[in-house]
């Protein structure tokens, strides 16, 4: 994806020859060690061209062999770690950075602790005064007045909120409620076909939601994967969520980061296994409940870091100097 938005943002975008690691015996294994040396001897040809005072690493495969090539011609690194379970590539070239970002508490179980700088993760601005939970509902063709879920899964979708959606649709429909519910791009054809003998209309059926700050506003429990970044935007509106952690991502980091905030009381965890029973049951609890929904708001919110984004550029720019 950053190929694309990096490059219609209007910066030079270098793409590595990496892939991820298979944590099985797979035939693209094979060539994994041949990809490092590949990926690492060009991270070295960039660092000598570009000659910058810092290098930047987010964790995931891509960034390893330019964290690796920096440390390799001692230029300082920044590594920012998005997760409550630290990733491998993060991991691996820690013990050489200079500073690392943080996203959650007790991340010294992974980095020493004296480089650890507790920042957030850096998001979009979701901040817009002028909008209404009314306005934002009609925006989206909602009622103004009406309790709304909303249900989100990433651009592509998640397949097990939609299936827990449509195994509990009548139950939706004939509910107080309503729903604003995002099946992501890979499946919303899909969607269409299997609701289309349904008169949805408490119900909104979208691919992709572009006014995230809009479908927030809007909504008064939100059912979600768990990626960090979801996290961190959900805090920083402070929002009654129910996650369903996806368990298809590496070293279960998803449970994990919705296990840090229902341990603080600031959001509900339903197992991917459990959703198409659970998820529909503990929205409307949330949704019932107002004195129990307004909790969850309020420590949720108390985890959010807005201003991630400039207090991470500020560690960036005092490395630089």
């Amino acid at each position: 994806m950053e190929m694309t938005k990096v490059a219609e943002a209007g910066y030079d975008i270098i793409g590595l020859n990496i892939s991820g690691f298979q944590r099985r015996l797979t035939l693209e294994n094979l060539l994994f060690p041949l990809k490092v040396i590949s990926s690492f001897l060009s991270s070295l040809r960039i660092l000598a061209r570009f000659k910058p005072q810092v290098v930047v690493g987010f964790g995931g495969y891509a960034s390893s062999p330019i964290t690796l090539a920096a440390a390799r011609k001692k230029i300082p690194i920044l590594l920012q770690e998005q997760n409550s379970y630290a990733g491998l590539a993060n991991k691996a070239v820690a013990k050489r950075a200079a500073k690392i970002c943080v996203a959650y508490q007790g991340m010294d179980e992974f980095f020493e602790p004296s480089k650890i700088i507790l920042t957030g993760n850096p998001i979009r601005n979701l901040h817009n005064t002028s909008l209404s939970k009314e306005t934002s509902r009609e925006s989206f063709g909602l009622q103004p007045g009406k309790k709304t879920i909303l249900v989100v899964g990433g651009s592509l979708g998640a397949r097990t909120l939609n299936e827990t959606m449509l195994q509990n649709i009548e139950r939706l429909l004939l509910s107080q409620y309503q729903v604003l519910w995002q099946t992501g791009s890979f499946y919303y054809n899909e969607m269409l076909n299997r609701t289309r003998h349904f008169e949805l209309k408490n119900i909104k059926l979208t691919m992709f939601i572009k006014n995230m700050d809009k479908a927030y506003t809007a909504a008064d429990v939100v059912i979600s994967r768990a990626g960090a970044l979801t996290i961190s935007e959900l805090c920083a509106v402070g929002k009654a969520v129910v996650f369903v952690p996806s368990p298809n991502v590496a070293e279960d980091h998803q449970t994990k980061n919705a296990e840090a905030l229902a341990s603080q009381n600031a959001a509900v965890l339903v197992p991917d296994s459990q959703a198409i029973d659970q998820v529909v049951d503990e929205a409307f609890d949330l949704l019932e409940n107002d004195e129990k929904r307004k909790q969850l708001e309020k420590n949720c919110l108390k985890l959010g870091k807005p201003q991630a984004t400039d207090a991470i550029v500020e560690q960036i720019i005092s490395l630089a100097k």
